[in-house]
């Protein structure tokens, strides 16, 4: 079953974090509580808008011109702010200045900029703010989306991401990402002794917030689906187990109690159990524990270092790490276990599997040659194909529409450890837009949140 420890920050800490952490309680609860109210706003024109027909493809080539207002000024232009940076940091919108607030939008003059869509509204109240957003489309002017959200002030952040999704929506035909978080191990100190802390923020890098206290090495966090709850491992009182971060509260708990050490957690898809590496007999077999009924079941037997498990979106399969056939590959089987098959052929080893919430594709660290690369292939093994290299890139993890990874970059260090930088790479599928994430100090390990998470 699962059992109580002492708290990795105290529970004072963790009483001040709530109002922070409870992203999904507050935002389904209400006005009152703080939750958002989202109205649909008539179109000015009489017949519906068409549908945008631009792909992904067509906008990594050509940036859409959008032109963004300062919604009015004082908090409207932080939102404003906030949104030109989530559309523009895609690499899939070019963010132009200008164009009125509200009202019937100026297409002439849109059209003159070259901008093929143009968002136009307001933001009122203060301690309860309204705020209004329509996007247009220049070339057939009329309105492609029109929405009123009613929420308290301190939403401000997520109205600009909530905006800035249905933006990414309606232009590409694909969900956004923009309302999400990454949990992430925050690194300081010298190299050799660096204090690790689970820590988490919004996908842009803002709102960043430590969840431990930092006294014991921490790694590898991951989230829950459907729960505002993160997976992760501590090595807390010396003894490297996983544990179960609960955002909405606070509070963690060890996940089982395993005669080895327990590491490599993965949620599935829905949300009810964890799949996990355990230690026995000098390699590592997978278990899978109902988070319900704390019970556990072993699926992988092989003798080998078995690790690194992550489902498929559906539930029905999973990806893992293993050695047994020599060096570390990728092995896909189905979930109950059994029938194991390699799909790794390439130069090198292979680590860190994860699977795309699409389920077309399985990202993968491989190292050759001494230096990492991070790439990504199809189910099956074909289609392999590297996104980016360094010397060591590692652990990615994919935004919930599957467009876009998250990953640690680290440098090589020097003696004495001068050099070394751990930062949060995010780069697309096909290799574009390949980014350095801000974050207030060193960081590795990402995981990216569901939508709304």
């Amino acid at each position: 079953m699962l059992m109580n420890t002492r708290p990795l920050i105290s529970d004072q800490e963790a009483d001040n974090l709530v109002s922070f952490l409870g992203r999904r309680t507050l935002m389904g609860a209400g006005l009152a509580a703080g939750g958002l109210l989202a109205t649909p706003l008539s179109a000015f024109a009489a017949a519906a808008a068409p549908e945008a027909e631009i792909t992904v493809d067509q906008a990594r080539t050509a940036p859409i011109p959008i032109i963004l207002p300062n919604f009015g000024g004082g908090l409207g232009a932080q939102i404003a702010e906030v949104l030109a940076n989530d559309l523009t940091n895609t690499g899939l919108f070019k963010v132009l200045p200008g164009g009125a607030s509200s009202g019937s939008p100026d297409f002439s003059s849109a059209k003159s900029m070259g901008a093929r869509a143009l968002v136009t509204g307001t933001v009122s109240g203060s301690g309860s703010v309204r705020v209004e957003m329509r996007l247009w489309d220049v070339l057939t002017q009329q309105q492609i989306q029109g929405t009123a959200y009613t929420t308290s002030s301190a939403n401000w952040r997520r109205i600009a991401h909530i905006v800035g999704d249905v933006i990414y929506e309606r232009m590409l035909g694909e969900k956004g990402y923009f309302d999400t978080r990454i949990a992430f191990i925050a690194r300081s100190g010298a190299r050799a002794h660096q204090r690790t802390r689970l820590a988490i923020m919004d996908q842009d890098g803002a709102n960043s917030r430590m969840l431990t206290a930092g006294n014991w090495l921490t790694l590898t966090p991951r989230f829950n689906p459907v729960k505002d709850q993160v997976a992760f491992m501590s090595y807390a009182n010396n003894r490297p187990r996983v544990y179960l971060f609960d955002l909405a509260s606070g509070r963690q708990q060890i996940l089982g109690e395993f005669a080895g050490i327990s590491f490599a957690p993965r949620f599935a898809p829905d949300g009810r159990s964890v799949v996990l590496s355990v230690t026995r007999n000098g390699g590592s077999d997978l278990f899978v524990v109902d988070l319900a009924s704390g019970s556990r079941r072993q699926i992988t037997s092989s003798g080998a270092i078995d690790t690194s498990p992550s489902y498929s979106p559906d539930g029905s399969q999973i990806v893992f790490n293993s050695d047994r056939g020599g060096t570390p590959q990728l092995y896909v089987m189905s979930a109950s276990g059994g029938g194991a098959r390699r799909i790794s052929y390439g130069h090198g080893t292979y680590g860190s599997p994860v699977w795309s919430p699409r389920g077309d594709l399985i990202a993968f660290t491989r190292i050759a040659n001494g230096s990492f690369s991070l790439g990504v292939m199809n189910p099956d093994g074909t289609g392999e194909r590297i996104m980016t290299e360094g010397f060591t890139v590692e652990s990615p993890s994919f935004c919930p529409n599957g467009r876009v990874l998250a990953y640690c970059r680290q440098s090589r260090a020097g003696a004495g450890g001068a050099g070394f930088n751990s930062t949060i790479g995010m780069v697309d599928i096909t290799g574009f837009n390949d980014r350095v994430l801000p974050t207030p100090g060193q960081a590795s390990d990402p995981a990216w949140s569901p939508l709304n998470g």
